[in-house]
C-alpha cells in the first residue's frame, strides 16, 4: 500500500542526517520474479574469484591477473595499454564437456531443491506474428558471427554466486549522495554477478555482471529534505521517461520513504509495476528491404483499404518479466540491504575503467559486460554519474519551494516588459502620426520627391516595428494569463499532472492480451520448423508440384495462424482481398490490349463530348 501525506510529498527527514542516514531512510524495496538466480552483491567478492585480462587491438588476449589472485589493488594498478585495448574480468571459467553436464545437472537439480524454478506461462514468440518469428529465427542465427556466451557460463556463475550466498547471505547496494542544482540526488547502485536474461529467461542477451541504477531527488524544506523524483535505469528508455513524481500514485508504488522497485528477471531493469513488459530488437535490414516493407504497408492499408494495426516485420519481441512474485529485499521484509558509500575517490569506482566482465566480441554490445558505475564500456564518463539530474532530464525542474519564488520573479519580469513595450508602443504610434501628417504635405510638390520617399521608407520600417511591439504585447498577456495560474496552482500546493513530462510510458503488456491457449503456445514455438520442414517434404517427394504445394503449405499455415490467435474473420478478408490483387493482374497480362484500347476510346470519348459542349456554349 502505498503511503503519501495529504499534500502528495513524502515524509521529510532532518536535513542535518549523515549521508549513509540519506540513503538509509529512502532506500528502496526491489521485488523480484520467481525464479531469480542473481541479487545485488558485494565487488570484493566477485573480485576474488576473477580473472584480469586484456584483449590487445590485433585481436590478442592476454591474462594479467590469474583466477583467484585479483584484488582491488591489482585492479587498479596502472597499465601501459595501446589504443584500442579493452581490459575485462572473467568470472565464469570456460570447462569442457563432461564438466559442462555435470554443471548444468547441477544448477537444475538445485533450483528443484528450492522451488526456484522459473515458469514463463505464455510463449513470446505466441504474441507476435509469423513474420516476427522469422525475425526471431535470423536474430538466433545471428550468434553464430556475433559473440554469445555459453548456458553453461551461466550455470558456471549461478553455482559460484549460490555458495558464496549460502556461506554469507548479504545484499549490498553502494550509495552515493551528490548535491546538484538545488536537489540532493540519492544514487543506490546494484551489482550483479551475471546477466542471464536469454539463457534463464529467453531474453535478448546474456552477459557477465551487471549494474543498474536507482535516483531519490530530495529537496530542502526549511530544516527537512523531503523526496519529490525518483528515477529508475530501464530498458529503452531514457530522459525524463526514466523518471515518476513521488505522488503519482497511479505509476510509483512507495512504502513509507521507500520506493518500490520491479526488478526484471534475467536482466534485471528497474520498472514502477509489476508485469511482463515488451521489449524489441530491430534488425539491421537492408534499406531498401525496409522500403519496399513500408510500400507494401501502405499500398494494403491505404490503396486496398484493408485495417491493419501497425508491425514492424523486422522487430523480434522479447518479454521482461517484471512480475515481483519472487523474492524482495529492503526495508520490511526478511532480506536487508547493506549499503556501502562509494564516491569518484573509492579505488575501484574511480581507478577501473575496464569491463566488469567477459568481453563478448559483439559488435551490438548485447553480449559484452558493462563498465562500473562511473564509466560507459568505452571508459567515459558515464552520464548518470556526472550528471544524475541531466540524466533524468531534471534541468528543467526546479525544487518546489524554488519554483514559486522563481514563478513569481518571472510574472514581475514580464509586466515591467510590458510596461516597457507598451510605452514603446505609444511612442512608435506618436511618431507615425506626425510621419504621416509630413508625408500628406509633401504630395503634389514633384521637386520633394526624394525627400518624400525616405520618410515614406521609415513609415514602414516604424509600421512593421509597431506591428512587432503590438504582437509581443498580445502575446505577452497570454503567457501572463498562463504564469498566474500556473502561480495560483503553486500556491494552493497543486503540482500539475504527475506524467506530464512522460513522453513515453513503459507498461506491461495487459492481461487480456495473454490469453492464448496452450495450442497457441506450442504452434508459436513449432511453426517456423513446421514451414521449412513442409517445405523440404515439398522438394523430396513432390517436386513437380513444388508451387503449388507452396501455396497450399502457405494457405494452410496462414489459416491455423488465424484461428489459434482468433484472427480469423480477418484473415478470410485478407485473403479474399489478396485473390482480388492476384485476379487483377492475372487480368491485366492476359487482356492489356483490349485494357489499353478500351482506356483510350473512353478517354476519346470523354475529351469529344467536353469540346462539344464548349462549342454549344
Amino acid at each position: 500500500m502505498s503511503e503519501h501525506d495529504a499534500c502528495g510529498s513524502g515524509r521529510g527527514v532532518p536535513a542535518g542526517l549523515s549521508d549513509l542516514e540519506l540513503l538509509r531512510a529512502f532506500e528502496p524495496i526491489v521485488r523480484y520474479t520467481h525464479g531469480e538466480q542473481f541479487f545485488p552483491y558485494d565487488v570484493e567478492s566477485y573480485l576474488s574469484r576473477a580473472s584480469l585480462w586484456v584483449r590487445h587491438p590485433d585481436g590478442r588476449e592476454e591474462m594479467l591477473v590469474e583466477h583467484g589472485q585479483l584484488d582491488i589493488e591489482g585492479l587498479v594498478c596502472p597499465r601501459e595499454l595501446a589504443f584500442g585495448s579493452v581490459l575485462y574480468l572473467r568470472f565464469a571459467e570456460p570447462t569442457g564437456v563432461a564438466e559442462s553436464a555435470r554443471v548444468l545437472t547441477e544448477v537444475r537439480r538445485r533450483r528443484r531443491a528450492s522451488g526456484t524454478v522459473f515458469h514463463p506461462g505464455i510463449g513470446r514468440l505466441a504474441r507476435g506474428g509469423f513474420l516476427p518469428r522469422i525475425a526471431d529465427a535470423l536474430f538466433s542465427l545471428s550468434f553464430l558471427v556475433r559473440g554469445r556466451f555459453s548456458p553453461v557460463l551461466a550455470a558456471v556463475a549461478e553455482l559460484e554466486y549460490g555458495r558464496m550466498l549460502e556461506a554469507d547471505e548479504r545484499y549490498v547496494y553502494y550509495g552515493r549522495v551528490v548535491r546538484e542544482s538545488g536537489w540532493v540526488c540519492l544514487q543506490y547502485w546494484f551489482f550483479y554477478f551475471y546477466n542471464n536474461w536469454r539463457s534463464g529467461f529467453h531474453g535478448v542477451n546474456d552477459h557477465e555482471s551487471d549494474w543498474e541504477n536507482v535516483v531519490v531527488y530530495l529537496y530542502e524544506d526549511g530544516d527537512q529534505l523531503r523526496p519529490e523524483w525518483v528515477a529508475y535505469a530501464c530498458h529503452e528508455f531514457q530522459g525524463a521517461d526514466l523518471r515518476r513524481r513521488w505522488d503519482d500514485l497511479e505509476e510509483l508504488e512507495v512504502v513509507g520513504n521507500h520506493p518500490v522497485v520491479y526488478a526484471g528477471a534475467g536482466s534485471h531493469a528497474s520498472y514502477f509495476r509489476p508485469g511482463e513488459y515488451q521489449s524489441v530488437v530491430t534488425l539491421p535490414w537492408p534499406g531498401w528491404l525496409r522500403k519496399l516493407a513500408r510500400g507494401l504497408s501502405l499500398f494494403w492499408t491505404r490503396g486496398l483499404g484493408q485495417a491493419q494495426k501497425p508491425r514492424d516485420p523486422f522487430r523480434v519481441p522479447f518479454v521482461d518479466y517484471a512480475r515481483g512474485d519472487g523474492q524482495t529485499i529492503g526495508p520490511g521484509h526478511a532480506r536487508s540491504w547493506c549499503p556501502v558509500l562509494i564516491g569518484e575517490d573509492t579505488p575501484w569506482v574511480g581507478g577501473y575503467r575496464g569491463l566488469w566482465g567477459q568481453f563478448g566480441y559483439d559488435p551490438v554490445l548485447g553480449e559484452n559486460a558493462p563498465a562500473g558505475p562511473m564509466y560507459n564500456r568505452d571508459g567515459t564518463p558515464r552520464r548518470s554519474w556526472y550528471d544524475p539530474v541531466g540524466f533524468a532530464e531534471m534541468e528543467r525542474e526546479p525544487p518546489p519551494p524554488v519554483a514559486l519564488t522563481l514563478l513569481e520573479s518571472e510574472c514581475d519580469k514580464l509586466r515591467e516588459r510590458q510596461r516597457e513595450v507598451q510605452d514603446l508602443v505609444e511612442a512608435e504610434s506618436r511618431a507615425l502620426h506626425a510621419l504621416g501628417i509630413r508625408l500628406a504635405a509633401m504630395e503634389g510638390n514633384p521637386h520633394l520627391a526624394a525627400q518624400y520617399e525616405l520618410l515614406r521608407e521609415e513609415s514602414d520600417e516604424r509600421r512593421a516595428r509597431l506591428g512587432d511591439l503590438r504582437q509581443e504585447l498580445t502575446q505577452s498577456t497570454a503567457v501572463l494569463a498562463a504564469f498566474q495560474h500556473r502561480l495560483e496552482l503553486l500556491r494552493k500546493g497543486h503540482k500539475g499532472h504527475p506524467q506530464g513530462h512522460v513522453r513515453r510510458l513503459a507498461q506491461p503488456v495487459p492481461a487480456k492480451a495473454l490469453r492464448f491457449n496452450r495450442m497457441a503456445e506450442t504452434w508459436g514455438a513449432v511453426s517456423l520448423s513446421v514451414i521449412l520442414l513442409g517445405i523440404v517434404a515439398i522438394l523430396v517427394f513432390a517436386r513437380a508440384w513444388l508451387w503449388v504445394g507452396l501455396l497450399v503449405l502457405v494457405v494452410a499455415f496462414v489459416v491455423m495462424e488465424s484461428i489459434l490467435r482468433g484472427e480469423y474473420n480477418q484473415t478470410i478478408t485478407r485473403l479474399a482481398a489478396a485473390l482480388a490483387v492476384v485476379s487483377s493482374v492475372l487480368l491485366i497480362g492476359h487482356f492489356w490490349l483490349w485494357i489499353i484500347v478500351a482506356l483510350l476510346f473512353g478517354l476519346a470519348v470523354f475529351l469529344l463530348v467536353q469540346k462539344v459542349r464548349e462549342l454549344r456554349r
